[in-house]
């Protein structure tokens, strides 16, 4: 089973360049899901019906759903949303107030990614393409399940023995209720689950990420920002679709000015992401919406290319042992905002307000950084 990622800043086609490429896929035969995480979901509106947290046949072999939140994350919280609601409202009657303090930052992005994982073990389609929220919501879900998961790791083993040990007293003496055996065994399974989530993430000859920008200004840097930390995070970006190129025949006189601006943004498209296969979509005379229209686009942006291969591939990571150095591709980074810290057993790379640790390479075990360099492209870090 194949996983496409389409994420982008707001506003640029995400969910329309999601639904022609479903359109597509499922034209040569393949049974292909299309779905939102988005929680102002917009895909229904592209193939003009209403879609609902099941699959719902559109075409032939295309169906789709948007995903509801709420129910994934009752679904998702089990013995654990239980147990905190009986320490928030011990002082309290338990209302709304309770329930809004519930959802936790990130959990919402986390439980969507956990649909993902559903529909990938129940293995009933070829093809799943994931329409994701904005750019930081999306970078959010993508790193919330690393992070989450070494937490839980390193102090859920340590609480549980604490708890059969000291619980009961700590209960009767502070009047607080401790966590049973079902809120632990409940821990373990999300953390069982984000691990299995992580390592589908990371298998690039299955998931695929695609940035969605246009031909304008702040909307490529802010893809190119994007492109740096999926990245940083070793998620594979197959490819790069530039939507809504005004024809030249369209903006004569008046608005003259735009073919000269969206030139300039073209050529930087074509020189930053020259590894990266690149589509381009003009703007079309109707709204990217409806069967017929998304078909047709879905045919136009890839051309004779299979939009269900992987597109593109390339290693993040190499080792270079015979000069003690670690490479790390981080394309378009700023050098000054590059951080570099080392603990005994993990190196923590900072890049702007993202951090990434890393687990020391055996190579390099027991070695102190002697120097770090950016250089095209690459942090060599050397040891």
């Amino acid at each position: 089973m194949r996983i496409i990622i389409y994420t982008g800043k707001g506003g640029v086609g995400k969910t329309s360049m999601a639904a022609a490429t479903a359109m597509n896929i499922a034209s040569q035969g393949k049974r292909v899901l299309i779905m939102s995480t988005d929680q102002a979901h917009s895909l229904g509106d592209s193939f003009d019906m209403e879609l609902t947290r099941e699959p719902i046949q559109i075409t032939d072999n295309l169906f789709g759903l948007e995903i509801d939140t709420v129910y994934e994350s009752e679904k998702s919280w089990g013995n654990l949303k239980g147990y905190f609601k009986s320490l928030l409202s011990l002082n309290g009657d338990g209302g709304i107030e309770v329930e809004e303090l519930l959802v936790f930052p990130g959990l919402e992005e986390l439980f969507s990614m956990f649909k993902i994982l559903e529909i990938y073990e129940k293995n009933e389609f070829d093809t799943l393409i994931v329409d994701c929220a904005p750019t930081g919501e999306t970078l959010s879900l993508l790193k919330y399940p690393e992070r989450l998961s070494g937490f839980i790791q390193k102090v859920l083993p340590v609480k549980r023995k604490g708890v059969k040990a000291v619980g009961p007293v700590i209960e009767k003496a502070m009047k607080i209720p401790m966590p049973g055996e079902e809120v632990f065994d409940d821990f373990e399974y999300l953390m069982a689950r984000m691990e299995k989530l992580q390592n589908l993430m990371l298998d690039k000859d299955i998931v695929s990420l695609r940035v969605v920008t246009t031909p304008e200004q702040i909307v490529l840097s802010e893809a190119k920002r994007n492109f740096t930390c999926l990245y940083l995070y070793n998620y594979n970006v197959d490819a790069v679709i530039v939507n809504r190129i005004y024809p030249k025949d369209a903006v004569e006189g008046y608005f003259s000015k735009w073919i000269e601006m969206q030139e300039r943004s073209l050529n930087e498209i074509s020189e930053s992401f020259s590894e990266v296969p690149c589509f381009y979509v003009e703007l079309q005379k109707n709204e990217l919406r409806m069967l017929p229209v998304l078909e047709k686009v879905g045919k136009q942006i890839y051309g004779n290319q299979n939009p269900n291969e992987i597109l593109f591939k390339k290693d993040i990571y190499s080792i270079n042992r015979e000069n003690k150095c670690l490479r790390v591709y981080l394309p378009f980074a700023d050098k000054s905002e590059l951080k570099l810290e080392q603990t005994k057993e993990e190196l923590v790379i900072g890049l702007k307000n993202e951090i990434r640790r890393f687990i020391m390479p055996k190579e390099f075990y027991g070695s102190d950084i002697s120097g770090a360099k950016y250089d095209q492209g690459y942090l060599n870090i050397y040891f």
